[in-house]
């Protein structure tokens, strides 16, 4: 078979499975689609401004990503190969629309027309990393992706029957009530897992699906079962482009479409079947029993010994050797110019310029508009109902955080229990309401991970269209945020209040209990908001630690913030802390006399004077600290905690809201 032999698709009989016939969505269940979709790119280039140098030294550079890259990716199975950085994953995601639009120029047609704007939403991507929540099971899953994907006016029974149809076509049947799995919670196999995040593209019957490296992580039976899958999917009319790294050839034996990168450079594309035909054509000739993948990519990396290298020119006996060509060009550069001659690319350039002059039309950033099945009301119940589950289960962040409060409460109530009306009385209870202020604001450092642990499901969900970024945000607000830093104070209040002794009333103790829960409220918002849209839970943190400590130096305990310079004295304003001791010190204060009882029990009154003043009420104490006794004294306090609030958790939104959704 020679070179010049006719451009025709791959015919590979179905693998047996013992599946249900495939079923398609209704034309009411499912967004418009065409039923069958043939992808086609024209003349993609792709370039990313790269930072080089140290510190303010640094210079932008543009480095070339993709040049010139065209193809058509029909029905079946189309792998891009190639090396790594050689631009597979890349193009995969130009062509499903989820890379950042600048520095991108070409045309993306879907059956010769232009590609919808909200494109991403209604085909699939199965990202590399898997992005199910592990802490539901896998039916769990499939229905949280079917509540928020398929249009409101499907019925409820129709969505399950559709879930049900999902696991016994992806053979997870077995499974299906088993939790996905997390670090800490056993579940599924590789294999189980990989199918699971691609059942929950499936359910909305897309006709492309994109997968980035879906044998990333499995074993060479576990990959090959997949790809399996993925043919019996694709002999249905799924058009299925995936990148692939080095696969075997069992796998390799199954595509129908090949498209081979290296360097940002197309070196082959057309029928993965004549691929071996086309090198041997160039000069390269696979070995006997040599897999096709790793010789293409041996001939790449210039580690193919075997075969050597022909100069296309008038004269064709003239040969040249690896080493020689490194000398003129790279293997790369000159490989993509023999098939940039081929006849594989004229076809394909002949038929790709016929569909690009009845459409000119460039990409632009309209394409990354997204589009939702469901109100905002529907998102933010499933999307609440998820991340309650995900605290349930998970028992890191629940049982786990509640039995060491509880723990911590009891050694703190018996450390400061028994607090007297004297000297010693007054030390305790500031020291216990200090401690108990300030725990609730390092404690708050868990609430970093909210955002930051999830931000790939976040993003991956949001461009696909499940849900939007408000109803996303005010879910894990009320589900995960509140209760979390709601119960550690109803926990450390009934505790330690009665056992360390504070003032014996019913409207002070809950006055405490709301003043922690309050602070706990603030401390996390702020969390939220220097975390939201980090990467290292690390780096978040220490920018948090950091905060914390200069805000506690201001809570009103170490240093007595009346005798602070004033050119600092405005930093006292920024101290969460102090807010919070400084109501519970009014609330704690207001109405105690030691003195008198001092006197009763025999008690030297002189121990309770701190010359000039003698403190023989609560209420003296609080004017030595600075602290105004009134009622708006108590109240400001917690209007500057909920204005704090409100501030943090804007910026954490806005944070969220503009973060960068795309590679």
């Amino acid at each position: 078979m020679s070179e010049n032999q006719p451009h025709s698709s791959t015919q590979i009989s179905e693998p047996s499975t013992n599946g249900l016939p495939w079923r398609k969505l209704s034309s009411i269940e499912k967004p418009k689609f065409p039923e069958e979709a043939t992808v086609t790119f024209h003349n993609i280039c792709y370039r990313v401004k790269v930072k080089s140098g140290f510190l303010f030294c640094q210079k932008a550079i543009a480095k070339q990503i993709l040049k010139d890259i065209n193809g058509i990716m029909r029905p079946g199975l189309n792998a891009i190969l190639g090396p790594t950085g050689s631009g597979k994953s890349s193009l995969l995601d130009i062509i499903a629309a989820r890379k950042d639009p600048h520095g991108l120029s070409g045309e993306i047609l879907i059956n010769g027309a232009p590609r919808p704007a909200n494109f991403k939403c209604i085909s699939g991507y199965v990202v590399q990393n898997d992005v199910v929540m592990g802490t539901l099971t896998v039916r769990e899953n499939f229905e949280f992706s079917a509540a928020l994907r398929l249009p409101s006016i499907v019925p409820e029974q129709e969505k399950k029957e559709r879930v049900n149809q999902i696991i016994r076509e992806l053979g997870l049947v077995k499974v299906a009530d088993s939790k996905v799995g997390t670090q800490f919670i056993r579940g599924v196999s590789g294999g189980e897992r990989k199918r699971t995040n691609i059942g929950m593209e499936l359910i909305t019957d897309p006709a492309v699906l994109f997968l980035d490296e879906p044998t990333t992580g499995l074993d060479a039976s576990t990959a090959n079962a997949v790809l399996l899958l993925l043919k019996r999917m694709s002999t249905h009319g799924k058009t299925i482009v995936f990148s692939i790294h080095q696969p075997r050839f069992s796998i390799f034996r199954l595509f129908d479409s090949l498209t081979l990168l290296a360097a940002g450079k197309l070196l082959y594309h057309g029928p993965a079947r004549n691929a071996l035909q086309y090198f041997k054509s160039i000069g390269y000739e696979c070995e006997p029993y040599n897999n096709p993948a790793d010789f293409f990519l041996d001939i790449i990396n210039g580690d193919s010994t075997a075969v050597t290298f022909r100069r296309w020119s008038s004269d064709a006996a003239s040969e040249e050797t690896i080493e020689e060509v490194r000398a003129d060009k790279t293997i790369a550069e000159r490989l993509a110019e023999l098939f940039s001659s081929s006849l594989y690319y004229k076809e394909t350039k002949a038929e790709l310029e016929k569909l690009s002059l009845k459409n000119k039309r460039r990409m632009s950033a309209d394409f990354q508009q997204i589009t939702y099945s469901t109100s905002f009301l529907h998102q933010l119940k499933w999307v609440s109902r998820r991340t309650f589950k995900n605290l349930i289960y998970n028992p890191q962040n629940s049982t786990a955080q509640l039995c060491i409060t509880t723990g911590l409460g009891v050694v703190v109530g018996v450390i400061f229990s028994g607090i007297k009306n004297d000297s010693s009385g007054i030390q305790n209870r500031v020291g216990a309401l200090f401690f108990l202020t300030t725990n609730q604001c390092l404690s708050s450092v868990t609430t970093i991970e909210l955002f930051v642990t999830e931000k790939k499901i976040f993003i991956h969900e949001y461009i696909s269209g499940y849900y939007r970024v408000s109803a996303y945000f005010f879910s894990k607000i009320m589900a995960d945020l509140i209760p979390m830093r709601t119960l550690p104070g109803i926990i450390f209040t009934s505790i330690n209040y009665f056992l360390i002794g504070f003032k014996p009333t019913i409207e002070a103790f809950f006055i405490m209990m709301v003043t922690l829960i309050l602070v706990a409220y603030t401390a996390s918002s702020m969390a939220l908001a220097i975390a939201t849209g980090q990467d290292v839970v690390a780096v978040a943190n220490l920018l948090i630690s950091i905060c914390f400590v200069f805000m506690i130096i201001f809570s009103g305990l170490l240093v007595n913030l009346t005798s602070i310079e004033s050119w600092i004295f405005w930093l006292k304003y920024f101290s969460i802390p102090r807010y919070g001791l400084t109501a519970l010190q009014i609330n704690e204060f207001t109405g105690l006399n030691f003195c008198q009882n001092a006197s009763v029990t025999g008690v030297n009154v002189s121990c309770l004077t701190s010359s000039p003043f003698t403190i023989c009420t609560g209420e003296e104490y609080l004017k030595i600290q600075g602290i105004e006794v009134s009622a708006w004294g108590m109240w400001r306090n917690y209007v500057a905690l909920l204005c704090m609030t409100l501030i943090f958790l804007t910026i954490a939104y806005l944070k969220l809201r503009f973060l960068k959704k795309f590679s």
